[in-house]
């Protein structure tokens, strides 16, 4: 059995691009697949939350976790809300830090930043960590139309190892609802992160009974 902590969590961080019910449906397919989840939220993401969102985030860290645990049901310890100044969390480690980390929506200053390494925040410093320690790093950048500037940072970090997916859900699914177009992007992120999952239909495959 591999004891290893590093293993043990998912590390998830928002930024201020738009998309964030694909964010908010990700956490939640986390929590219910008995992931443990440490949760970063930068300023210019909790402003768009309560632009996108019906979700009002308290300011306070501890009080915006507990209302998070209770909305998607986490057990105790299960979902950790980590401030964005909080250079003592495990994820600003290569001995702590987890292997696996998204970041959805991912903004563009965001990939500029982590292209160029600089560390200006626990964001990018968590995303820096799992990059130079060769675990999976998931971007979903939510960006249209992408510049020379944005495809350049784009393509430096897919080779340096991370899997960039923007969000752009497919229609040969018949999708009914905007909830079924938020499935289908969270769907394959839980895919390449090899979590099990039944947002989606398969294609090929028989249908299977999606939580839609």
């Amino acid at each position: 059995m591999n004891s290893d902590p590093r293993r043990s969590h998912i590390t998830v961080a928002f930024t201020g691009a738009s998309g964030m019910p694909y964010g908010l449906r990700l956490l939640e397919a986390l929590i219910r697949s008995g992931h443990t989840v440490h949760l970063l939220i930068s300023d210019a993401a909790r402003v768009v939350l309560g632009t996108e969102t019906d979700l009002g985030l308290p300011g306070r860290n501890a009080e915006a976790q507990r209302l998070l645990a209770r909305r998607y049901e986490a057990a105790e310890g299960q979902l950790l809300l980590l401030g964005n100044s909080q250079w003592t969390a495990a994820c600003a480690s290569g001995s702590g830090a987890g292997r696996r980390m998204v970041i959805c929506p991912c903004t563009t200053g965001t990939l500029g930043g982590l292209a160029a390494g600089t560390s200006n925040n626990l964001i990018e410093r968590a995303a820096d960590v799992v990059l130079k320690e060769r675990g999976q790093l998931i971007l979903v950048p939510r960006e249209m139309p992408l510049s020379s500037l944005h495809l350049e940072n784009m393509l430096k970090l897919s080779r340096a190892g991370a899997v960039i997916m923007p969000p752009s859900p497919g229609f040969y699914n018949a999708p009914r609802t905007i909830q079924d177009l938020v499935d289908f992007v969270v769907a394959r992120i839980l895919d390449h992160l090899q979590i099990e999952h039944a947002l989606q239909p398969r294609w090929g495959l028989p249908d299977a009974t999606g939580d839609r």
